[in-house]
């Protein structure tokens, strides 16, 4: 991609400069070709072709070599200003755009419950579920002693973006979780208590309300459903205590699954993550926020070049329904999905990436009430055309609950139509029995299921 930016700049460097010098009286060889001067065309000692002048006046010409020559320093010039040089100003006008928003999260009187006291380090068998490097996911909780803790000790750091004007902060739970109190510094060193604090744990997202009646600077919120790997992105945070720190990166991966984050599918970035940038932005070349950092893989407890952030579109709805509702409110149907990746597709004689398997169905859920069968395939949900199971999943949880949705199907071969009402997904059966499932046990086809 870095190339072909700077190829793209390159050439407008030689157009501009090749539209320049015609401008003070020089034509280009390829204008003498095609528009042939009164004057006619002659050729020059280094065999290019230039123009005679028409009349007393006299004007520059300029031959094919020196048109070549024009090209060649304008690429050059571009290659070593413009391509680097711009980038540079695209990190710094992103940074620029971004940081004013980005806070430093003060956590006081955190104590780790014996529950919760393995999440600083993750056992052997969640390091392998998770491609063999443990997670760091609350490096910047420092592990307190056995006396209680007071709302006067400082025991946590991590970051924080402000998401309005009226002081709605994102950052992750693990960064607020226990804390007797939540102070937050914004960019001007100026630091304003919290009045509100809520979180979603299967999540890892938490929001802040700012006890503060000042306009605050809110980010720009992006697109996260839009990026593509390759991406430049910019990590903004606090990490080590150093504040407004940016790190650049790309977009490494989509869709991926970390065991201690047991809702949504995270982005992976190899911009720099450490201790004290959980819960920061991760913004685009625009300035706009598109995930919330909140993990990484490592063997050393510090970065190692893949960092973890959860996408702002879950983030924003997740921080939205905590803000409004006090708690996630997530859909269901009643039913077990299986992707349709080659091997589980071969086992049911069905094309790979058809759509989403209906494994199981609930007893006297919603989808068994709406017709869904065991093997129907899921191919749109609403108006979304279903590609994986992540996203159709997403698509069921943040459906209102008690609406009702269209749901095009396939079974033996035939397209139909079903309609089904959301349920929450504590009781997919809207109050009725929801022990028993319909298919059996899930046997080996456990890659790619979830319930929904």
């Amino acid at each position: 991609m870095f190339h072909s930016v700077q190829f793209l700049l390159a050439w407008i460097v030689f157009v501009t400069a090749l539209a320049g010098y015609t401008n003070t009286g020089c034509v280009s060889a390829q204008e003498s070709a095609l528009n042939p001067a009164p004057g006619g065309l002659s050729e020059d000692g280094a065999g290019g072709t230039q123009v005679e002048p028409d009349g007393d006046e006299e004007k520059p010409a300029v031959t094919l070599q020196e048109a070549a020559e024009i090209q060649a320093a304008a690429i050059e010039a571009a290659a070593v200003q413009a391509g680097p040089k711009a980038l540079s100003r695209a990190f710094r006008l992103a940074a620029k755009r971004a940081s004013p928003s980005v806070v430093v999260v003060y956590t006081y009187g955190q104590n780790q419950s014996e529950d919760e006291e393995d999440i600083a380090e993750p056992d052997a068998d969640e390091a392998e579920e998770d491609g063999g490097l443990p997670l760091l996911k609350r490096a910047e909780t420092p592990t307190p002693p056995a006396p209680e803790k007071t709302d006067q000790e400082l025991t946590g750091l991590g970051s924080g973006v402000i998401v309005s004007d009226d002081g709605l902060v994102i950052t992750n739970h693990h960064v607020i979780a226990r804390a007797k109190r939540v102070e937050v510094q914004l960019s001007d060193e100026t630091k304003v208590a919290v009045i509100k604090v809520m979180s979603d744990p299967e999540s890892d997202i938490a929001i802040l309300r700012l006890d503060t009646s000042r306009p605050l600077s809110a980010v720009a919120v992006g697109d996260s459903d839009a990026l593509e790997i390759g991406d430049w992105v910019l990590a903004i945070g606090s990490p080590f205590k150093l504040e407004a720190t940016v790190s650049a990166g790309i977009i490494s991966g989509k869709n991926r699954r970390l065991s201690r984050i047991k809702r949504g599918r995270l982005l992976q970035t190899d911009a720099a993550i450490n201790p004290g940038n959980s819960g920061g932005p991760l913004v685009d070349l625009d300035g706009k926020v598109i995930g919330i950092n909140t993990a990484i893989a490592t063997r050393s407890g510090f970065y190692q070049g893949v960092g973890f952030a959860v996408p702002i579109n879950q983030a924003k709805w997740i921080a939205d329904e905590l803000d409004q509702h006090g708690r996630v409110r997530r859909a269901a149907i009643g039913t077990t999905l299986v992707e349709l990746k080659p091997r589980i597709a071969e086992k049911f004689k069905l094309p790979p990436n058809l759509g989403v398997l209906v494994y199981q169905i609930i007893k006297d859920s919603v989808a068994e009430r709406a017709g869904f069968k065991q093997l129907d395939v899921i191919l749109e949900f609403g108006d979304q055309r279903v590609r994986d199971l992540t996203s159709l999943q997403e698509a069921i949880e943040r459906t209102p609950i008690g609406s009702f949705e269209k749901v095009k199907i396939q079974r033996d071969g035939k397209e139909m139509i079903l309609e089904v009402e959301l349920a929450p997904a504590e009781d997919p059966t809207l109050g009725g029995d929801q022990q028993e499932t319909q298919g059996g046990a899930q046997q080996e086809t456990q890659e790619g299921t979830s319930g929904q």
